[in-house]
């Protein structure tokens, strides 16, 4: 399965505020936690090797871009 980066999620706003708002309350390590643990769920729920790899690729390289800005 090739990964898909073209917005899929219905309300994406709400997804995103749902995110943060289960976040609020959190300790910075502990929203951290969460977040690992979060990637573990979906990864899980994905299932596909390849695009997972690919992911992970995708969101090293853009973080490093994005933290050089």
């Amino acid at each position: 399965m090739k990964l898909n980066t073209t917005a899929n999620i219905p309300d994406r706003d709400g997804f995103y505020q749902d995110l943060i708002d289960s976040q609020r309350d959190m300790t910075d390590e502990e929203a951290s936690l969460m977040n690992c643990k979060l990637v573990i769920l979906l990864a899980n729920h994905i299932g596909d090797r390849e695009a997972l790899t690919e992911a992970i690729r995708l969101a090293a390289r853009t973080a490093r871009a994005a933290a050089r800005t």
